[in-house]
């Protein structure tokens, strides 16, 4: 493995028994309130294809998912020059059956759109099964962001260009060397359950990887691609969802050459800012750190260095003095709490009086609205490097009734160019909602009483396949997945300590959470990519 960082000191001391993560997961104390952003009911609609968050219509929804589950998928050829060569591909955009392990009855039907390059062999070309996160979030940002044939065009920065918004051919694209499966989690994109009762058959941690699964071993064996090398793709929630589905799958035979992840989250502890667990509050400073200095909120001595540097000097103190002092409590020596209040500022580009009020643990929400106050704007969290103005009527400093800054400066972009990629491109004529991200899906349903993990699932796949790579992307801006902490689980896996230096990559980029909408950052990716696909499939 082919990252080093301190480990904090209070690693194995810090407890909690409630889930809370930036989004993606919630507290059972709480009865598993939706995660952030979902669902809410769409707004009525007298067209029989309009139908509510994950469900089909009032009358004839099962004969609706099984009309479009039987419908002959839309097939379209296309070709594309990547890095020099011409490649000639099939697009297949259609769904397929959801059905009960008893009855085989129709309980949902899954979109995908798949991308096979014409006249490859099956045996030897690899294929990718990729998808988003959140939950609740379509397949849209990895299709049409970083892997896809084609890509909604942005600056080169990530930020929106003027409306109206379109696509453009994708140079970055993995088609040169796998074909790609996207899909559609039901209650995302054009997935549906066939009843609303049905949604809870796969709304939840164990549930999403069940019905996942479920999609991927009926395509391998329908498309004959079950002898293909096999890897899967995930970004966000969807980094939880692949290594869920490597033990899964595995545990059904089924293994794969690599699995790629994208913004990672195996372990909500190591991320959930919530009081007694102060684990996640040591992980976020390095990204505090990095999100200052881009912003020039740091002191001259540290703004004359790059980001890499100022981010390593920040993981250091996170996870030696700053992690020993939150363990003393308040224990803590008057002159050690004033350190650390230093130092704290000194990282994070906030004032100290902020710092004190927070008992020298700053949640995220607190240093987003912090960082710009005196100019008046909100930080990014899936991307430090967005800001934006914040209304007085939003809140303390508009946080709560602006939202995330780089999160709508991406949507916006995204949402219109894939329904016009869809009926354009792809000729999927579908006109019910395309759920991108929240508003299809129920109450999400995690483990009671514990934090969600899908650790155990990766170290499975891992003891049962050891040939399997594992390729990880870190952005130092991601506030959602703070890059520490996913180096954490990383170095607590349990697995053959050979398989840990020698299969798993982790690269780290100047973007955050969505790395592949920075131009720079996209090229790397490519590259790395390139070179970890290789290696996967001719070991």
């Amino acid at each position: 493995m082919t990252i080093t960082r301190p480990l904090p000191v209070v690693a194995a001391a810090v407890l909690a028994v409630a889930v809370s993560s930036v989004a993606l997961a919630q507290r059972p104390s709480r009865g598993n309130a939706p995660p952030q952003g979902a669902p809410t009911a769409p707004a009525s609609d007298s067209s029989s294809m309009r139908r509510g968050p994950g469900a089909g219509p009032a009358s004839n929804s099962v004969d609706d998912i099984i009309k479009r589950t039987e419908a002959a998928p839309s097939v379209t050829h296309h070709s594309i020059s990547v890095r020099g060569q011409t490649i000639n591909y099939t697009a297949t955009a259609g769904m397929l059956p959801m059905r009960n392990e008893q009855t085989n009855a129709v309980e949902g039907g899954m979109y995908f759109v798949a991308y096979t390059k014409d006249g490859a062999s099956a045996s030897t070309r690899p294929i990718t099964f990729a998808f988003n996160g959140g939950p609740g979030s379509a397949t849209v940002w990895l299709h049409l962001g970083a892997f896809g044939p084609k890509r909604v065009k942005l600056m080169p920065d990530g930020s929106a260009p003027p409306p109206p918004y379109t696509f453009e051919e994708n140079p970055n694209t993995l088609l040169d060397q796998t074909d790609i499966v996207f899909i559609d989690p039901i209650g995302t994109g054009y997935s549906r359950a066939a009843r609303t009762d049905l949604g809870t058959k796969f709304w939840g941690l164990d549930e999403d990887l069940r019905s996942v699964a479920e999609f991927i071993r009926p395509y391998l064996t329908r498309y004959d691609r079950m002898g293909s090398p096999k890897f899967l793709a995930g970004e966000s929630y969807g980094t939880t969802r692949a290594a869920g589905l490597s033990g899964v799958l595995a545990d059904q035979g089924i293994v794969f050459n690599g699995v790629v992840l994208l913004s990672t989250v195996l372990n909500f502890e190591y991320l959930s800012q919530v009081r007694g667990n102060d684990i996640a509050f040591i992980n976020f400073i390095p990204t505090y750190a990095a999100t200052a200095w881009y912003h020039k909120k740091l002191g001259a001595d540290l703004q004359k260095l790059p980001v890499n540097q100022v981010a390593a000097m920040a993981a250091q103190w996170a996870g030696g003095d700053y992690a020993a002092a939150l363990m003393k409590g308040n224990n803590l020596a008057a002159a050690e709490r004033s350190a650390v209040v230093d130092q704290l500022a000194r990282f994070t580009g906030l004032d100290k009086a902020t710092i004190e009020q927070n008992d020298l643990r700053i949640a995220l929400g607190t240093f987003d609205s912090e960082l710009l106050k005196d100019e008046h704007r909100n930080v990014g969290r899936l991307d430090g490097r967005f800001s934006a103005f914040a209304p007085l009527g939003g809140g303390r400093f508009g946080q709560a009734g602006v939202g995330d800054p780089s999160e709508f400066a991406i949507r916006n972009t995204f949402t219109p160019v894939l329904t016009d990629y869809n009926r354009r491109e792809l000729n999927y004529k579908d006109e019910d909602t395309y759920y991108i991200l929240g508003g299809g899906i129920g109450r999400w349903n995690y483990p009671q009483n514990q934090y969600a993990t899908v650790m155990p699932n990766l170290e499975r796949a891992f003891a049962k396949n050891p040939f399997m790579k594992l390729f990880v992307a870190e952005g130092y801006y991601d506030a959602a997945t703070p890059y520490f902490a996913v180096d954490y689980t990383l170095s607590h896996l349990s697995i053959d300590p050979t398989v840990a230096k020698n299969n798993i990559t982790v690269e780290r980029f100047a973007a955050g959470h969505m790395m592949y909408i920075d131009e720079p950052s996209m090229k790397k990716l490519r590259a790395d990519l390139a070179k970890f696909i290789d290696a996967a499939v001719k070991q």
